[in-house]
Order: structure tokens, then sequence, then C-alpha cells
């Protein structure tokens, strides 16, 4: 008997080319597609979480490698302050302007190695002995004053004291550690130096064509405040190294050109460099005598507040202002994850975060809120 063919009865079976015309991309289902709305937009939001997570593991297995690479971003904004400060003088192009900041620089590294080789590697094998007879006699004093001090424990911490200033001595002498790191910083940035527009349009291809315009500001402003930052602690290196020397030869202090140096390499690590450079220079001080020692305290407090109330307000106009407590727990955190070249470079990296919040925070003031309605002109 023949079944019914009226629109009574069972619904007719859909051929497969008008099941796959019924679907919104006009093409048949696949084993892996997901046709359920709702559960595709879930599994886009997992995967987006995923792809998170995994950067942020990608990203600390390669941090020192990173780390490297912002070193040599850092070190391009030195050098393009440079090239930049000779253009005003200087009407060549920035090629030419480049290669006069790198050969004045290696003038530079040249004259203090020979100078540390001639003058400053004597006087840096007597600056541990001389350290540890003044912590003895500072601690033999307080014990006489009635403080309860074991000198064998002292004489333990002195010694730890004495290791790192044996290796920042011995690092002043030419004997530098991590000298591929130090390699790859400068390699990379003479490579960001000499052409940074290629490396910025080459990033900001890879982002969304929406968001490319907001990192070239972003990014200018970054480099500005990353030139800034690093003119304003070679200005204060500077200052405080050469007034250091000269404050301290023109009274007679022994090894005054080490004390110098020393304190204007250690200018370069913001809110722990001048505490130790200036306990070191009293202590050398005290060495000859109350006099001297006393007279170095007032060169330590001169050179600083040169520095503090000249120098650093003049440069924080022009670039971030950070605040000093910010800026220690920062050089603490990166200290202790990454060495010394975290510590070095904890500074330019907060104030490089600084400066891509602030800018977030003015785009997000300019766009309208999702809850307000656009305001359309009449």
């Amino acid at each position: 008997m023949n079944e019914p063919t009226g629109t009574s009865g069972a619904k007719p079976r859909r051929s497969r080319k008008t099941a796959a015309a019924a679907q919104p991309s006009g093409r048949a289902i696949g084993p892996t597609d997901i046709t359920d709305p709702l559960l595709r937009h879930e599994a886009k939001r997992a995967f987006v979480w995923l792809g998170m997570a995994g950067l942020v593991a990608l990203a600390v297995v390669l941090a020192q490698p990173l780390l490297v690479i912002f070193g040599g971003m850092v070190f391009a904004a030195m050098i393009d302050g440079g090239a930049r400060l000779l253009g005003r003088v200087l009407p060549v192009g920035r090629g030419i302007r480049v290669t006069l900041v790198l050969l004045g620089t290696v003038a530079f590294l040249w004259w203090v190695a020979m100078f540390a080789g001639s003058q400053i590697a004597a006087q840096a094998s007597e600056l541990p002995a001389i350290i540890q007879t003044q912590a003895l006699k500072s601690a033999a004093w307080l014990e006489g004053q009635g403080f309860r001090i074991n000198m064998d424990n002292v004489q333990g911490l002195i010694q730890q004291a004495l290791g790192g200033v044996a290796q920042l001595t011995s690092a002043v002498g030419g004997v530098i550690g991590g000298l591929t790191t130090a390699f790859l910083i400068v390699v990379l940035g003479i490579y960001f130096a000499v052409e940074p527009q290629l490396y910025r349009r080459g990033f900001a291809w890879m982002l969304p064509r929406g968001e490319r315009d907001n990192f070239d500001v972003t990014a200018a402003q970054m480099g500005k405040t990353l030139r800034m930052l690093m003119f304003g602690r070679l200005v204060g290196m500077t200052v405080e190294g050469i007034g250091t020397w000269i404050m301290l030869a023109l009274y007679g202090v022994p090894m005054a050109g080490l004390l110098g140096l020393l304190t204007g390499l250690l200018a370069f690590l913001p809110n722990i460099g001048a505490p130790i450079s200036g306990l070191l220079m009293i202590m050398v001080g005290f060495s000859g005598g109350w006099e001297m020692g006393l007279y170095c305290i007032f060169v330590y407090v001169v050179v600083q507040t040169v520095d503090g109330n000249i120098i650093v307000p003049m440069i924080a106009r022009k670039t971030a202002d950070l605040a000093p407590a910010l800026v220690l727990g920062a050089q603490l955190i990166m200290g202790a994850l990454f060495g010394i070249l975290g510590l070095l470079l904890a500074d330019p990296l907060v104030a490089m975060l600084k400066v891509a919040l602030e800018r977030q925070s003015q785009r997000n003031d300019t766009q309208p809120s999702p809850d307000e309605p656009a305001k359309t002109g009449v």
C-alpha cells in the first residue's frame, strides 16, 4: 500500500544539499564544528583565556631574554638621545650622528679602562682592607659605649660585604661578568637606534588595525620618557662622579679617583647606589682621621643635595615622576628575580609601565561608557 504524500503524516527528510544551505556559513558541518552558538561563544572565550595563560607561561620561561631585549631598547634610547642632542648643533644625517655617539662611548670606555688599569686598580686592592679596619674600629667603639656586639658576627658580615665590594672593584678594574649579555644588549641597542621606525612599524603591523594609531602614540611617549630618564641618569652620574672626585682630591682624601668613579657608577641605581657609595666614602675618610671623615660626610651631603634638589626635579618635570618607594620595591623584586640586570632595568621598566597605564587611562576617559547613550548632534 502506498504511503500518503500529502501534508499529513511524517515530515519529508531534507537532502544534504538543503541542510548545508541552512548553515550560516553555507558549507557542510565538519567533525570539529560547534553548531550551538552559545557553546561556540564560550569555546572562543575559553581559547582566549588558555592563550593568555600560555603567553604568561611563555613570558616566565623567556623572562631573561626578554629582559635583555628591553636592555637593548634602553641602550638604544641613550644612543638616540645623544644623536638628537648632536642634531641641534651638527646639521648632518642621523646615521653620522649615531656613529659619533657610539665612537664617543667607545672612547670613554677605553679611557675608563686605561685609567682603572693604571691608577684605580692599585687603589681598589687597598679598599677592602681599609673598610675592614674601619668597620672593626666602629664595632669596638660601640662595644665600649655599652652595646653588646658579637665580634665574630661582625667579622662575618664584614667578609660578606667585602665580597660584594671586591666584585664591584674588580668590575671597575676590567673583570666584568656577564660579557655575553652586555654584548647582546649593545648589539641590539645599535640595531634599534639605527632604524627605530623599522621595528616600530613591524610591531604595529602585528596589532589589529584599529590599535595601530594608539600604539604609535604610546610608543612615541614611551621613547621620549625613556630618553629623558636616561639623560637625567647620565647627568646625575656625571655630576656625582666628577664632583665627588674633585672635592675629595682637593682635601687629599685617599682613593679620590676610585671613590669618584664608584659614586658615578652607583648613581645609576636610584635609592640604592647613593647610600652604598656614601658609606664607602665615609669609611675611607675616617681612615685618615676625624676631620677627614667629617669632610667626607660634608661632600656626600653636598653632592646628594645638588643631585636630589636640582638635577632630579629638573629632569622629572619632563619625564615620568616615579615615587621612590615604588622604584625601590621594583628594584627589590627585579633584583631578586634577575640579579644585577633586573636591578639596573627596574627603574626604566616601571617608567614604561606607568606611561602605558596613563595612556590607557586617557583612552578610557575619551571613550563613551557602554551604559551611557551615544551623543548625537541636533
